[in-house]
């Protein structure tokens, strides 16, 4: 007796091993068929819907990110004590809630988000418990600024790179997004494996640019949501309607009236 746990297996294959198929692939017989019909008439899809987990992926993913780049790009502060001050939030908003929401992708069945924010997530717990480290003297004052640290560098940029990569099949908003960060953690990487200080500043700058592009993301994202699917800020799809305000992208799957839960939102 043939079973079909998941997807058909493919038909013509035979049950006696060694011997070939006795008909060919595309022409299953009727008993395989209706095997087939009547399991897939028997299983059920329950839907748990979500809220979109990149809304806060990015919200905590950008802020993070714009502070710390604005101090790379020397717009205020100082490199080793400046970052100290912003470790906390960057560990808690940057790192937990942005690794937070690279989990909950998986459950959006997201691979890019779960791939990125779980990444950049990680990046930044670990960013922030080194500047706490240097400040309690169990590392080097120069330890952020050493060529050991570009390395981490160059791990972010190649992973980034794919992520930018898959993101063209989304949206222009997440590939500007990833291509930014990719760009500025290469520049990064070769400013402080080299030891060459302008790269590092252009680094910071595209930093910054990526940050702000990931809070337009966000922002579009959450708006979208809020208003029932419609499009208020154009994301950058790749079909023309898809761009144009009040049109409705997608409808949310609810009852008229509920709770949380089975009406979308509080």
């Amino acid at each position: 007796m043939t079973e079909y746990p998941g997807e058909r297996p493919p038909s013509g294959a035979s049950a006696v091993p060694g011997q070939g198929p006795s008909r060919p692939p595309s022409e299953p017989s009727a008993d395989e068929a209706e095997s087939y019909e009547a399991w897939l008439g028997r299983s059920r899809v329950v839907l748990t819907p979500i809220a979109a987990p990149s809304i806060l992926g990015l919200f905590g993913f950008a802020s993070s990110t714009f502070m710390v780049a604005s101090n790379l790009a020397e717009w205020w502060g100082d490199r080793l004590v400046s970052p100290v001050v912003l470790a906390p939030l960057v560990i808690f908003f940057g790192g937990l809630a942005q690794l937070a929401a690279g989990m909950w992708a998986y459950r959006a069945r997201d691979a890019v988000a779960t791939a990125m924010h779980g990444t950049w997530g990680a990046f930044w717990l670990a960013w922030g418990m080194t500047q706490l480290m240097v400040a309690n003297g169990l590392l080097p004052l120069d330890t952020t600024l050493s060529r050991a640290f570009g390395f981490w560098w160059i791990v972010l940029a190649v992973t980034t790179i794919f992520g930018a990569l898959a993101s063209l099949g989304r949206n222009l908003g997440m590939f500007l997004v990833m291509g930014l960060l990719a760009a500025g953690s290469a520049l990064l990487a070769a400013g402080f494996v080299g030891a060459v200080h302008g790269l590092v500043l252009a680094g910071g700058w595209v930093l910054i640019a990526s940050a702000a592009a990931g809070w337009y993301t966000a922002g579009a994202m959450m708006l979208e949501q809020s208003y029932g699917g419609r499009i208020i800020l154009p994301l950058g799809r790749w079909s023309l309607r898809g761009n144009l305000p009040g049109h409705r992208q997608t409808r949310p799957i609810e009852y008229a009236a509920g709770e949380p839960g089975a009406k979308a939102g509080q």
